[in-house]
């Protein structure tokens, strides 16, 4: 599928939940880039940011504000995760049904996994001992062994699963299954779910808060992010937001709540205290991925449409630059460098 056929300001994330309603369907990445021979200094924190249309990940630097690299991956890349220890980089490509596996500090692909049909999520577990992964059109997670790089597990879920988010300690999974309108809830030691809960119209991404108590899940269809209480396993609210939500992160002290919103080109900040949008803040033309950096000192927007990655100050609640990307930016990661 070409950039043209997202209609306009749709970005790839309104695609894999109308595909899951009408069949699957893959979108078609362009050629891919050409790395650099030898990777530049490393910085001391890096965003990764794919490129659903080049076939690409590019390297930030985050002090800089700097493309350093671009790390040829799979086809229809639009997912990234980055290992604990910062040493690893996970890639999902949606068209290949694969995942790309980087070394962070030569930035080269040293494996490719295959998985589930159209992988659209990825995420890893704290203790670095798994990679998982939601495969939108066979509605199930791959789980990845890091010690072999092979899929050591399937584990059915709900229609069309998008976001991904794993407790601290390692022991639960919460998979957004935008078709279904629901939260699946897996037990990381038996990698059966269990647990379902019912949140907003087209649930896409999620993110937990730093004190393990709320989950937050942005809601594309109905423009809303849902609260979910972990511990009684049920929404305990719904907040009001722009237009199509997406990507979703939260500041270390979870204090905000950032969303991505495709559809108005902004981002709205949420008060967790106060469970409203406090602030809101315009950035580039189908704004989709979203991370916050580790110490949340910055908040980082792919933009889909735009191909650039806004870098707001949460501080000032603004734009403090703009960074040109690769074709069509989707899944986004903040992480520290890795110098080893």
């Amino acid at each position: 599928m070409t950039r043209n056929q997202t209609g306009g300001r749709r970005a790839v994330v309104v695609l894999c939940v109308t595909a899951a309603l009408m069949g699957p369907g893959h979108p078609a990445g362009a050629s891919a880039g050409t790395a650099a021979a030898e990777p530049s200094p490393r910085p001391d924190a890096v965003v990764y940011v794919a490129n659903l249309h080049s076939d690409t990940v590019s390297v930030v630097d985050a002090g800089t504000g700097t493309v350093v690299d671009s790390v040829p991956v799979g086809d229809g890349p639009d997912s990234v995760a980055v290992s604990p220890d910062g040493s690893r980089v996970y890639v999902t490509n949606s068209a290949a049904d694969t995942v790309s596996v980087i070394d962070a500090r030569t930035r080269k692909v040293i494996d490719t996994v295959a998985v589930g049909d159209e992988p659209s999520r990825v995420t890893v577990s704290p203790d670095n001992r798994n990679v998982y992964v939601a495969n939108v059109a066979s509605d199930d997670v791959s789980v990845i062994s890091t010690r072999t790089r092979a899929v050591t597990d399937t584990i059915a879920v709900g229609d069309a699963p998008l976001g991904l988010a794993v407790t601290s300690d390692g022991c639960s999974l919460y998979v957004a299954n935008a078709a279904s309108g629901t939260v699946s809830v897996i037990s990381t030691h038996t990698n059966a779910v269990t647990g379902t809960i019912p949140v907003g119209s087209g649930p896409t991404a999620l993110v937990l808060g730093p004190d393990g108590r709320h989950l937050y899940v942005s809601n594309l269809t109905s423009d809303d992010v849902s609260v979910v209480d972990v511990h009684d396993g049920a929404e305990s609210d719904r907040i009001p937001v722009g237009d199509q939500p997406a990507g979703i992160g939260v500041r270390p002290d979870g204090r905000q709540v950032y969303v991505a919103n495709i559809g108005s080109d902004n981002v709205s900040v949420i008060s967790t205290h106060r469970r409203a949008v406090t602030e809101t803040i315009a950035v580039g033309d189908g704004p989709n991925g979203l991370a916050v950096s580790p110490d949340g000192s910055r908040v980082y927007v792919g933009n889909f449409d735009s191909d650039s990655l806004s870098v707001i100050d949460p501080s000032r609640a603004r734009v403090a630059d703009t960074v040109a990307v690769g074709d069509g930016p989707t899944g986004v990661a903040a992480a520290r460098g890795s110098n080893d």
